[in-house]
């Protein structure tokens, strides 16, 4: 009997956990290490930060969608891996005092991001100057403090909202973004949105950059930009937007960057949504005599390094598709996976960036939702091969994959909106398509109307069906 431990029920985690308790799991041991019972689709937490979904309809319990797999669930938080020997301590988070020991034959490492808010001085809910809507108590945080900024402004107040990133090298710039154009929508049915200033701060080279470059699409014989998109929706909104500006603190009322030729500037605000930095979570990798391994298996951030190829300068990674992984395993310890977020990326897909100053101002490659799913369902997949035949037989890198992001403007089905954006492959390959954009021209496509709010509205209710193992959940798509 083969063991199989993931630690983390994000997409990637749980995506894993179901397809390898529907395969291995009445004959093998599957094992789901989770801090929380309950699954979150944080895609819908720009919703909840701005009151217009109950954060119920938002999260799930675990255990009864793994009792149907036949996946063990031990809430816990993982605090050490011991990968000589084979085994994973957790904190017990279930209400009981003590630690659990959790064997494996294949280890999963799932964990998501640490949401590193001490990178940026004063960031983040604990200091009470910006907030974050990164996991659900964080956006009921930020719904509530948006609220109270709404009652000032119904009362005749002008405020300034400042929502975008919160660090130099921070990721996730579409949730910001959709948070940003949610408000504004939420504004208008308010009936104050002459009462609010809009300011979108971000560390993209471009507006619409998003961490992967950019997009370009052929539309009507002519090439559009996402900077031309994504611009134009801000003036459409009367947002103002700043890029290229790394923010290296922020107190209760203003936030202080860094922009590309190392100018130092500031900007005001009344309330901040900014995305901090993610690294890895902390986790103790310990060898069969105590010593520290972990430069064996995670990069100085916290992630797990797998078969991609690390170390290579920029221009000769943008020109090698190859070195992104293709089945997310660990080289020294060929039975650890890592999946989603808890994966190192070779380096940027976007065009990095340093300032005289020396500060690397530079959008990290987004790893979350879509992408996340792929890669748990690839991972799943070749352990299952593994155990079952001996070998892997699924590889897909993200200069192979494609992926789908949209992004909501207002949630309404009647008169809302989403930008729609289709990119393949997410990494550039200039090899396969030699066009200044290095993806497929025919495929990648960007749109904008209420069809999009139509689907971002079926994808959380066919999401939430699919992840709660209900019928036909492997005929939907990751």
């Amino acid at each position: 009997m083969s063991k199989v431990a993931i630690i983390g029920a994000g997409f990637a985690g749980h995506t894993a956990a179901m397809y390898l308790g529907s395969a291995l799991g009445k004959d093998h041991e599957i094992t789901m290490i989770n801090m929380s019972d309950r699954f979150l689709y944080v895609p819908s937490l720009v919703w909840v930060g701005i009151d217009r979904m109950d954060p119920e309809k938002t999260r799930f319990p675990l255990k009864s969608v793994y009792d149907k797999m036949n996946v063990r669930f031990v809430q816990g938080k993982a605090s050490e891996v011991h990968p000589d020997e084979q085994y994973v301590i957790a904190e017990r988070k279930d209400g009981v005092a003590g630690t659990v020991r959790v064997d494996y034959d294949y280890l999963v490492v799932a964990t998501g991001p640490q949401l590193n808010f001490k990178a940026t001085q004063g960031l983040g809910p604990e200091h009470g100057n910006t907030f974050s809507i990164c996991t659900q108590a964080h956006a009921t945080q930020s719904r509530d403090a948006y609220l109270e900024n709404i009652a000032r402004m119904q009362k005749g107040e002008k405020r300034r909202l400042l929502i975008g990133t919160g660090h130099p090298a921070a990721t996730c710039q579409g949730a910001a973004f959709e948070y940003i154009t949610n408000i504004h929508k939420d504004l208008v049915r308010r009936g104050v949105r002459d009462k609010a200033e809009l300011i979108w701060l971000s560390n993209e080279r471009s507006a619409g950059d998003f961490g992967i470059r950019g997009v370009h699409v052929k539309q009507n014989g002519h090439m559009l930009s996402s900077e031309d998109f994504i611009s134009a929706v801000f003036d459409e909104y009367d947002i103002q937007w700043m890029v290229q500006k790394g923010v290296k603190a922020v107190d209760s009322k203003t936030a202080y960057w860094e922009d590309y030729e190392g100018n130092q500037g500031e900007t005001a605000f009344d309330f901040a949504m900014l995305i901090p930095q993610f690294t890895g979570m902390d986790m103790k990798y310990i060898g069969k005599d105590g010593q520290d391994v972990s430069n064996k298996i995670v990069n100085a951030a916290g992630f797990v390094m797998v078969d991609g190829i690390y170390g290579l300068d920029y221009e000769i990674l943008a020109e090698t598709p190859e070195a992104w992984p293709a089945v997310y395993q660990n080289r020294n310890y060929r039975n650890i996976f890592a999946a989603g977020i808890a994966f190192a990326p070779p380096g940027p897909i976007s065009v990095p960036h340093k300032t005289p100053n020396g500060t690397n101002i530079t959008a990290a490659p987004p790893r979350t939702g879509m992408v996340s799913g792929i890669i748990g369902r690839i991972v799943a997949k070749n352990i299952i091969d593994l155990v079952q035949r001996g070998r892997m037989t699924h590889s897909e890198r993200m200069s192979e994959m494609s992926a789908a992001c949209i992004a909501s403007m207002g949630d309404s089905l009647w008169d809302g909106s989403a930008a729609t954006i289709m990119v393949y492959p997410v990494v550039p390959d200039f090899r396969r398509y030699p066009n200044e954009e290095g993806r497929d021209l025919f495929v990648t496509h960007m749109e904008m109307g209420l069809a999009g709010a139509w689907m971002k509205r079926m994808i959380h209710t066919t999401f939430m069906h699919k992840l709660q193992g209900r019928v036909g959940w492997q005929l939907i798509p990751e």
